[in-house]
């Protein structure tokens, strides 16, 4: 079914121009990179202040606010700048297990920044108010920290795997 999916989405016109236009990939991958960065970096900040290891002059409520936005609005971009790449080479991507391991852990770690964010909604200083709060809040932190540099290792990994010699 993939094999199908693939060979169908090569040959449409948008798989074509992305493929025969040399510019279009690098610039779709810088954007890709430059967005990850952004990612990373709202991550990074948002976990290590859960830990008290970074922006410690900041809440970690007024931190959440202000960095979780960034991972969404630059989870639309990847997404975008991700399907665009998908289609300029479906036949590097689909069928490729560290690609297909690199969505899983993104799912995970998208459904595991909601489930972090969700309390905040409705108190701001949810994962402060008590131990097992602030314990539940260094799970996440450690399980997304992981996600996420999963994700970037499989980012990378999928240019050097190539188990079927497409």
């Amino acid at each position: 079914m993939i094999a199908q999916l693939v060979h169908w989405l090569a040959a449409t016109a948008a798989s074509q121009v992305i493929q025969n236009v040399s510019w279009i990939i690098p610039l779709v991958q810088t954007i890709h990179i430059l967005a990850i960065s952004v990612v990373i970096t709202a991550v990074l900040l948002v976990h290590l202040r859960n830990f008290g290891v970074a922006m410690r002059s900041q809440s970690k409520s007024e931190l959440a606010q202000r960095f979780l936005p960034l991972i969404w609005y630059s989870v639309c971009v990847l997404l975008v700048t991700g399907v665009i790449l998908i289609v300029g080479e479906p036949k590097r991507e689909l069928p490729n297990p560290v690609f297909q391991l690199k969505m899983l852990l993104l799912v995970v770690a998208l459904a595991l920044t909601a489930i972090f964010q969700q309390p905040l909604r409705a108190d701001p200083l949810y994962w402060d108010q008590s131990a097992p709060h602030r314990a539940g809040a260094l799970v996440i932190s450690l399980v997304s920290l992981a996600l996420w540099t999963g994700i970037i290792f499989a980012g990378r990994w999928i240019a050097y795997y190539n188990p079927g010699g497409y």
